[in-house]
């Protein structure tokens, strides 16, 4: 084929929006799209999405979009890269049809009680079988929820699948799961692939999908997919992978000691690691690197947090936006940028819809305190984006306390867009933050990885030379001296109201 022919297409799948981009062999990008869609919340804690209208829906119309804008002739894309929201799961049968909505990752927390039902049952093996706590996020505890509450589902149920995964099985057929991704199934899954002598409280080992490494080729577009995507058939497909593993590549987490913080509509972080790092209140595991390791870990609140403040604090600046006027978003950094560095003592456990990592409490609470008559909206979405940092800042300190050393911060997703949030980081943390020249994110990832998976590069390092900085955010020394005096209240406030969060009221 002859090199100006080829391209290649990645499209990611995430909780509000899905984005695609198409690339050429140097990684420039040719030409982008989106598709906004919603977020199902049927019951309290529970948040879902309708994969095969939302998921596979985007990735057709995405798909299409991208050809039609690109002009390309199909046969010159020459694979394909899909990633989405990790951490949930959608039962399908043997046609991969979805057989009830999809379970969300961390910030659907329906399960709490099969997680108590999985301790009971591993008892003192717990530890043993387990790498860390279970918590919302955990697939296992979700399978067994669907096993409890939807008896004829879980009877019907071909695969169970991540979204990536599911992805993947409608492009090519092929059912698989990346290894990066596989730990969030614990205990379902091993170094060797499925763990079968787990699986008995869950489901059986053939309805588990395989793994593979997400830069594997793992399949061709079929005729069928061909057909609602616009691609030809035989394309080549990638494993594909979850959208924070794909942002992390999109932004160079190719050595250790780099780390990711993704500002989406939750805050994640992955930590490249030359070895297997064991800290229970993060998930250490296989990075989607081979032969590498990560400290993976989230919270629950991100981007979700400040859209609440968007749409229940500024709504006024939301319709202006709608009208044709600026960004809401960027209306309210200025906003927040006028209040200062530590809010005039006011501060938000921005727990809104329980915490991940590293509190791992899916019953905690969001909190406004120190609460005075001078305080404005402006302090109170400032002091949102100031808990957000501070949750932030308890993960560098755990890496810190596992000697795990931190060389590069590379901050991507649509927060990076908010200057006053990432300047807050920075003084939070008193490094300095750089945010990649390519922000499309995760899309650009899973495309990248397809120009490396077909040979235009010879590793990741050389990959690497591609991923541009395009600014540099560095600490005022002023501010982390106030955030050094707010971190231990910040710690405090949790700790002396966690007992009355868990409390029914």
């Amino acid at each position: 084929m002859d090199k100006k022919a080829r391209y290649f297409m990645g499209i990611d799948v995430g909780t509000y929006e899905s984005k695609g981009v198409l690339i050429d062999t140097d990684c420039h990008i040719v030409c982008q799209a989106s598709q906004k869609h919603g977020l199902e919340n049927p019951n309290p804690g529970w948040y879902e999405h309708d994969a095969e209208a939302v998921w596979w829906g985007d990735v057709c119309k995405i798909s299409r979009q991208l050809l039609e804008q690109s002009g390309l002739d199909p046969a010159e894309i020459e694979c394909v890269g899909l990633s989405a929201l990790g951490c949930d799961c959608v039962p399908v049968d043997e046609h991969c049809r979805p057989l009830c909505k999809a379970i969300l990752y961390g910030i659907d927390s329906r399960a709490q009680e099969e997680i108590e039902q999985i301790k009971a049952y591993y008892g003192s093996r717990f530890d043993q079988v387990f790498s860390h706590p279970l918590v919302s996020s955990s697939i296992s505890p979700k399978i067994l929820w669907i096993k409890n509450h939807l008896p004829d589902v879980y009877a019907k149920t071909y695969k169970f699948l991540t979204a990536s995964s599911f992805l993947t099985a409608k492009m090519t057929g092929r059912y698989c799961i990346d290894k990066y991704l596989s730990g969030s199934f614990a205990p379902l899954y091993n170094e060797a692939g499925v763990n079968e002598a787990e699986c008995g409280l869950f489901c059986r080992p053939d309805q588990l999908a395989e793994i593979t490494l997400a830069p594997d080729v793992v399949g061709t577009v079929t005729p069928e997919a061909a057909a609602l995507t616009g691609l030809q058939p035989g394309t080549k497909v990638l494993t594909g992978t979850g959208d924070s593993g794909a942002e992390s590549v999109s932004c160079g987490v190719f050595t250790p000691g780099t780390i990711m913080i993704q500002l989406g509509s939750t805050c994640f972080f992955i930590y490249n690691a030359d070895r297997f790092p064991s800290d229970n209140r993060v998930w250490p595991g296989p990075y989607l690197i081979p032969g590498t390791y990560c400290v993976a870990a989230g919270t629950n609140n991100g981007g979700t947090l400040t859209k609440w403040y968007r749409d229940q604090m500024f709504p006024v600046l939301l319709a202006k936006e709608e009208a044709g006027g600026e960004n809401a978003y960027a209306a309210m950094a200025q906003i927040a940028a006028s209040v200062p560095a530590g809010s005039d003592g006011l501060f938000t456990l921005p727990y809104f819809a329980g915490e991940r990592t590293p509190i791992n409490d899916p019953l905690a609470r969001g909190m406004i305190f120190g609460l005075q008559s001078h305080h404005t909206r402006a302090h109170l979405y400032r002091s949102a984006l100031e808990g957000i940092g501070y949750s932030i800042a308890q993960h560098f300190d755990l890496l810190a306390k596992n000697h795990l050393p931190v060389n590069k911060i590379m901050a991507v997703g649509g927060g990076a867009k908010n200057p006053i949030w990432l300047q807050i980081i920075a003084d939070m943390l008193d490094r300095e933050i750089l945010v990649p020249q390519v922000t499309i994110g995760a899309c650009y990832g899973d495309a990248i990885l397809c120009a490396l998976s077909c040979g235009c590069y010879d590793s990741f390092e050389s990959l690497g030379e591609k991923i541009q900085i395009a600014q540099t955010i560095r600490p005022i020394p002023e501010n982390h001296a106030v955030y050094q005096k707010g971190k231990p209240v910040f710690h405090a406030l949790y700790e002396a109201t966690k007992e009355l969060m868990h409390r029914p009221l």
